[in-house]
């Protein structure tokens, strides 16, 4: 027993598990309860892309590509009535872009903007130096092409790929206008 105690202490100590007093519900002494926090629930393997990837893979098998293109667009709809809200066409494209790489970045995809100038003539990319969604977009460039949409409405503004992660280049580039 003490040196499972002293093992939850460890990791208590390094923020992976907590612990509550739990009184019973009929009688005895109360209880310590343990729970994994978020960073111990991080620590656990995750397959949310392969489930994502086979449930994508049976909509197109039972209903055709079509129907995996039609879902994504309604993904795509539905993230731009969210952020729409956040991204009024009274913002310079610049600080559009620059509230739209916040949101990304807090969905993982480490985004950026960059402002290039050459000539005298500016040009702003959105830089985005992960893909949270990598294994979904190996096999599914729809879901590329409906990111690139709905950075496109929710920019106003052409937006044109020229790199692409799930492409082997090292990040995900767009310019923008």
């Amino acid at each position: 027993m003490p040196a499972i105690r002293r093992h939850l202490t460890d990791l208590q100590d390094q923020g992976l598990v907590e612990a509550r007093t739990e009184r019973p519900s009929g009688r005895g002494r109360p209880q310590h309860v343990y729970a994994l926090t978020e960073r111990g629930e991080g620590a656990f393997p995750k397959t949310y892309s392969g489930l994502c990837v086979d449930v994508l893979r049976q909509v197109a098998a039972l209903f055709g590509e079509d129907a995996v293109t039609q879902v994504l667009a309604a993904r795509t709809a539905e993230q731009a009535q969210t952020l729409g809200a956040e991204l009024p066409e009274s913002l310079p494209l610049h600080l559009r872009a620059e509230v739209l790489a916040r949101h990304l970045s807090e969905q993982g995809y480490d985004a950026v903007v960059d402002r290039v100038v050459e000539d005298g003539q500016e040009t702003l990319y959105l830089v985005e130096r992960n893909c949270p969604h990598l294994a979904v977009a190996r096999q599914f460039p729809g879901l590329c092409a409906a990111e690139l949409t709905l950075y496109e409405e929710l920019l106003g503004t052409a937006v044109t790929r020229e790199t692409r992660i799930s492409c082997g280049q090292g990040c995900c580039r767009y310019r923008l206008g």
